[in-house]
């Protein structure tokens, strides 16, 4: 089997989960927290909605600096329901997808860099990178449905029945 489809299964495997996840988000709840050195909940619930992206990012680009000296960051819009949360993920995963598609294994062992103030705090394979990024979008997917969870919300079946929802999906 070809690396780029053990990661597009992967791919496959984790989007649903994420959108079940992102589709109980409560409106009007972006800025709260559970401590204050945790991060919001429209953060977050943005982070997994876009984490998808990234994959796309350690395919199209050859590295990326997370903390530009210049300070200068992509803007982000505030994603504020749980809709426009599921529009992002679809629209990132399918980013996703389509770099994965047109790429080839050999090309997924090339180096890949994370920079941040221009210094390299990583460099690794992009399949590794890529690895990586699903095992960190699982993270805060996770993180979020505590979150949901102490809002009240729905904490839908992620990787098995939840208190919530009973299915085993």
């Amino acid at each position: 089997m070809k690396l780029t489809d053990v990661l597009l299964a992967e791919l496959d495997r984790e989007t649903p989960r994420s959108r079940r996840t992102l589709g109980e988000v409560p409106s009007g709840k972006y800025e709260w927290n559970p401590h204050e050195r945790s991060m919001a909940f429209g953060y977050l619930a943005q982070l997994v909605a876009t984490m998808p992206s990234w994959m796309a990012m350690g395919i199209t680009m050859n590295e990326l600096d997370v903390a530009p000296a210049s300070g200068s960051a992509m803007p982000q819009q505030k994603l504020e329901t749980s809709e426009a949360l599921v529009k992002a993920l679809d629209k990132s995963a399918g980013e996703a997808r389509a770099a994965l598609q047109g790429t080839s294994d050999e090309f997924l062992m090339t180096p890949w860099k994370l920079l941040a103030r221009g210094q390299v705090v990583q460099e690794t394979p992009r399949w590794v990178m890529i690895q990586d990024t699903l095992n960190h979008w699982a993270h805060h997917r996770g993180q979020m449905t505590v979150y949901l969870r102490l809002l009240g919300a729905q904490v839908p079946s992620v990787y098995g029945p939840s208190a919530d929802d009973k299915q085993f999906r």
